[in-house]
């Protein structure tokens, strides 16, 4: 099943615009229930304001929330950047940590925040799981587990641990684009002959494929 999602999104990235693993940390602290889309609009005016942590850590809160407002909890995630950012400096010499453990000290940043930074801005392997990860990752029977952590190391068993970024981001591109949480467009599913779930969705195929959302809407 992995091999068939690879051959379908071969070019898997981060869908989230960055320059620095901090713009990385920023941006997915900003994707909290938010599209990366949304976050990708507002992103660039805030970054050229508040580059890195030192710019960050020196911005008014009030500012910073009137920048980020756009993306939904403005005011928790305006506290939880600038107080990163005064961690950054005042922890970790002024750069992004480099560990799991480090970087969940970091407020606002869970293991699923953390994973995307170390795979993404760090080349260093997780899986990060998000609620299309997880429902996935169910629907095809590779877990039964609800719980994120659980759903991590259980998949983690199953592909590996090279793979488990490209992975992460493939799951992530097929439950956007193909395997919706309310109706998945089954019937245009690459994994159609091998998915346990196969049938729980749209079964005609001219309707199944008008489900199917494309690289652009998602930019």
């Amino acid at each position: 099943m992995y091999r068939v999602l690879s051959k379908r999104y071969p070019d898997v990235k981060c869908e989230l615009d960055f320059q620095s693993p901090f713009q990385l940390l920023v941006a997915v602290v900003l994707s909290a229930q938010c599209t990366d889309k949304r976050v990708n609009q507002v992103t660039p005016a805030l970054f050229k304001k508040y580059p890195n942590p030192s710019k960050m850590a020196g911005c008014k809160i009030a500012d910073l929330e009137d920048a980020i407002r756009s993306t939904g909890f403005f005011r928790v995630k305006a506290k939880s950047i600038k107080t990163l950012s005064e961690m950054i400096l005042s922890n970790f010499h002024g750069d992004v940590p480099q560990t799991l453990d480090e970087l969940i000290t970091l407020p606002g940043v869970g293991r699923k925040t953390a994973n995307v930074v170390l795979g993404h801005a760090f080349g260093i392997p997780g899986i990060t799981v998000d609620t299309h990860f997880g429902r996935l990752s169910r629907r095809f029977g590779w877990t039964s587990e609800e719980d994120p952590v659980k759903v991590e190391f259980a998949v983690g068993k199953l592909i590996p641990e090279k793979e488990w970024t490209n992975l992460s981001q493939r799951m992530i591109w097929h439950g956007r684009r193909i395997c919706h949480s309310r109706k998945p467009a089954c019937a245009a599913c690459p994994l159609a002959d091998l998915c346990p779930s196969y049938g729980i969705g749209e079964m005609d195929k001219v309707k199944a494929m008008a489900m199917v959302k494309s690289d652009a809407d998602f930019r």
